[in-house]
C-alpha cells in the first residue's frame, strides 16, 4: 500500500499523532486521579475519548486519502462520518458541562432538550451528507473534498457554542476566573480554527485548536479541584483537631477519675460513656451535695454530635447548680426545666433521671423526667427494673412540675443507671439489645464490683451487635452501697 503524502500532509499526520497521545495521557492520568470525583472523572473520561476518537478517524482519513479501491472509498465514507459526528457530541458534552456548572435557576430542563434536538439534528444532517455528498465527497480516485454544504456539518455545533456562551455570559460568577477563561479559550479557539479552515486545505488547525485548549481546560479545572481538594483537607483537618478537642473537653466534664471517693467506705461508684460521635449528647454526673448526701444524674440529650454536647455540657451545669443549693430532686428538675424553656430556639430536649442518697441512711429519694427506668438489686436479690413514675422531658414544655418517689437501699444493694444506647443498641439484622438480655448481662454476676457490672453488660453489648455501627451514646453507672457494712 502506498500512500501519495505532500508535506502539509506530513505535517497534520504528526500533529494529530501527537494529539492522540497527548490526549492519551490526559485519559489515563484521568483514570488514576484519586481527587477526582466519580462524576467528574467519568465526564473527562468520555470526552477524551470522544476527542481520541475524533482524531484518530482525521488520522485515519488522512491515511487513506487517495487510496484506490472500493473498500477503501467506503471506508473512507464510515471514518470521515464519525469524526464528524464525534465533533457534535464534544461540542454536546462541553454545553453539558457548562449547564452544570452554571446551573440556571429557571430553563434548564428547556436547555437540556435543546441540546439534545441539536445533537439529533447534526447526527441527521451527516446521515443525509453520507448519501447525497452535500457535506463531503471522494472523487474517483478517492481523494476527499468538500463539497457545497460543509458548512451545515458545524451548523449544530455552532448553535451549542451559541449558548455556552449565553449561559457563560448570564451566569460568570458560577465557576472561577481560571475555569471562565479556559472554557472561553476552549470554545474560541476552535472557532477561529473551522474559519480559517473553511477556506483553506493546508494544516489542519481545527484538530491542533482542539487538542492543546482541550488538554489546557482539562489542567485547570483538574487544578482548581486539586486547589479545593487541598482546602477541604485542610478545613477537615481543622474540624478533626476541633472535635478532638471537644471530645477531651467533654470527657474532662465527667468524672472519670476512679475510685471516685476513697475516703468514703459507705459506697462506691463507677460510670462510662462511649459517643456515638465524636462527641455525645448522654452524660452522667455524681457529686456530694453535702457529707451525708450523694446526688446521681443520668440524662440523654435529643440529637447527636456538637449540638447535643452544647447542649449537654449547658443542662449538667444547671443541673449540678440546682443541687447543689440542696433542693428535692424533684425541685431540681422543675427548676432546670424552667431555665432551660426560658431560652430554647432549637427545642431541643434532654431527658434526665437524678437521685439522692443519704448515706448515713441508705434512703434514695429519686425524680425521672421520660429517662429509662433505673435497675435496682437488693442486698439479698438480682436486678431488676424500678418501674418509676415519668415525668416530661426537660425541655420540651414549660411550666412541668416533677414528682418524686423513694427507694431503701440496704448495704449490699447495687443500682444501675443507663441510657437508650444500651436495650437499643443494634446488631446487623436490626435487632434490639433490650431490656431483657441488659436485665440478664446485669445479673451474670452480681457479686462484683460496679467497675466490673458495666464491663461485663459491655461485654455482652459487644458480642450482640458483633461488626454493625453504634448508633447511639451509650452510658451507664452503677452505684454500690455498702452502708455500715464498711465500718465492720
Amino acid at each position: 500500500m502506498i500512500t501519495n503524502l505532500s508535506i502539509i500532509d506530513l505535517i497534520n499526520c504528526l500533529f494529530i499523532a501527537a494529539g492522540i497521545g497527548i490526549c492519551w495521557l490526559c485519559f489515563l492520568q484521568i483514570s488514576s486521579s484519586q481527587h477526582l470525583e466519580k462524576k467528574v472523572q467519568l465526564y473527562f473520561q468520555l470526552f477524551f475519548l470522544l476527542i481520541l476518537l475524533y482524531i484518530s478517524t482525521h488520522l485515519a482519513r488522512q491515511l487513506m486519502d487517495g487510496l484506490p479501491g472500493e473498500g477503501w472509498r467506503v471506508a473512507l465514507y464510515a471514518v470521515t462520518f464519525v469524526e464528524i459526528l464525534a465533533a457534535g457530541f464534544m461540542a454536546h458534552m462541553m454545553s453539558l458541562l457548562i449547564l452544570s456548572v452554571t446551573k440556571p435557576k429557571h430553563a434548564t430542563r428547556a436547555i437540556f432538550i435543546t441540546l439534545f434536538v441539536l445533537l439529533c439534528t447534526h447526527a441527521a444532517i451527516l446521515i443525509v451528507g453520507l448519501f447525497t455528498d452535500c457535506i463531503y465527497h471522494f472523487d474517483e480516485a478517492n481523494v476527499y473534498h468538500r463539497s457545497s454544504g460543509y458548512l451545515l456539518s458545524n451548523l449544530c455545533p455552532l448553535a451549542m457554542l451559541a449558548i455556552d456562551i449565553v449561559l457563560l455570559v448570564r451566569h460568570p460568577k458560577c465557576v472561577s476566573r481560571r475555569v471562565l477563561i479556559a472554557f472561553w479559550i476552549y470554545m474560541i479557539a476552535p472557532v477561529i480554527a473551522i474559519v480559517i479552515q473553511s477556506f483553506s486545505y493546508g494544516i489542519q488547525f481545527i484538530i491542533i485548536a482542539t487538542v492543546c485548549s482541550a488538554v489546557y481546560m482539562f489542567s485547570v479545572i483538574v487544578r482548581s479541584l486539586n486547589d479545593r481538594y487541598a482546602k477541604q483537607q485542610v478545613e477537615s483537618s481543622r474540624i478533626e483537631t476541633e472535635l478532638n478537642m471537644a471530645s477531651s473537653i467533654q470527657a474532662d466534664m465527667l468524672p472519670s477519675i476512679y475510685p471516685a471517693f476513697p475516703d468514703r467506705p459507705e459506697f462506691d461508684i463507677y460510670a462510662t460513656m462511649d459517643p456515638a460521635k465524636e462527641v455525645g449528647g448522654d452524660f452522667y454526673e455524681f457529686f456530694l451535695v453535702d457529707d451525708d448526701h450523694l446526688c446521681m444524674v443520668m440524662a440523654d440529650v435529643s440529637g447527636k454530635g456538637v449540638p447535643a454536647a452544647l447542649f449537654m455540657m449547658a443542662s449538667k451545669i444547671i443541673l449540678a447548680n440546682n443541687a447543689m443549693l440542696g433542693k428535692s430532686p424533684a425541685q431540681i428538675l422543675t427548676d432546670t426545666n424552667a431555665a432551660i424553656c426560658s431560652n430554647n430556639r432549637e427545642e431541643m430536649f434532654v431527658t434526665v433521671w437524678l437521685g439522692i442518697l443519704e448515706l448515713s441512711t441508705g434512703k434514695l429519694t429519686a425524680a425521672n423526667a421520660g429517662h429509662e427506668y433505673p435497675v435496682l438489686k437488693k442486698a439479698d436479690g438480682r436486678f431488676e427494673l424500678v418501674k418509676d413514675k415519668h415525668g416530661f422531658v426537660i425541655g420540651g414544655m414549660n411550666g412541668m412540675k416533677y414528682k418524686e418517689y423513694e427507694l431503701q437501699l440496704e448495704p449490699g444493694s447495687k443500682l444501675f443507671l443507663y441510657t437508650d444506647g444500651v436495650p437499643e443498641a443494634t446488631d446487623a439484622a436490626q435487632e434490639l439489645f433490650g431490656t431483657d438480655r441488659m436485665l440478664a448481662a446485669l445479673n451474670e454476676n452480681t457479686s462484683v464490683d460496679p467497675e466490673a457490672i458495666l464491663k461485663q453488660v459491655r461485654r455482652a453489648v459487644d458480642a450482640f451487635v458483633e461488626d454493625a455501627p453504634q448508633f447511639d451514646d451509650l452510658t451507664m453507672l452503677c452505684l454500690e452501697y455498702r452502708g455500715d457494712v464498711a465500718h465492720a
